[in-house]
């Protein structure tokens, strides 16, 4: 009867170590995927305060942007609002009604410019080509 109460105590003692070295075994691995994820949730952290930092830049960049547009827009309107003050100063108009021959040629000169000015951008003739259908060396003909 004693041996058989050795016995059972070994198996306990035995089966206590097993179990054990079961719980050991499992604490290690679930600590090496804790150490996997926090390496991960490193990397995450680091991409998201490079983002973080990339979106201040552009922020930073659009808002120059916009304050450079919204100056230009602001000239563009001061502009626009001398060539109307100066075309309401002159009133047209009225100097067709009063001086026609004098408005008619001024027109129809700049009328004729505009459309020799376009026919020479349309003119697929006179459209120029690149240096090496031409076999031209000029670095200075477009």
């Amino acid at each position: 009867m004693f041996s058989s109460i050795k016995i059972a105590i070994i198996f306990m003692i035995s089966g206590t170590l097993v179990a054990g070295a079961v719980y050991v075994k499992k604490l290690q691995e679930d600590l090496d995927t804790a150490r996997a994820n926090v390496a991960k949730m490193e990397i995450a952290v680091q991409t998201s305060e490079a983002s973080l930092k990339l979106m201040q830049e552009e922020t930073v960049r659009l808002n120059t942007l916009n304050q450079q547009l919204g100056d230009d827009l602001r000239k563009a309107e001061e502009y626009g609002d001398e060539l109307r003050n100066t075309l309401q100063k002159h009133n047209l108009t009225h100097l067709a009604n009063k001086k026609p021959g004098l408005i008619q040629n001024r027109m129809q000169d700049a009328t004729d410019k505009l459309w020799d000015d376009l026919a020479d951008i349309t003119d697929p003739n006179r459209v120029q080509q690149s240096v090496e259908s031409t076999g031209t060396t000029n670095p200075s003909s477009n």
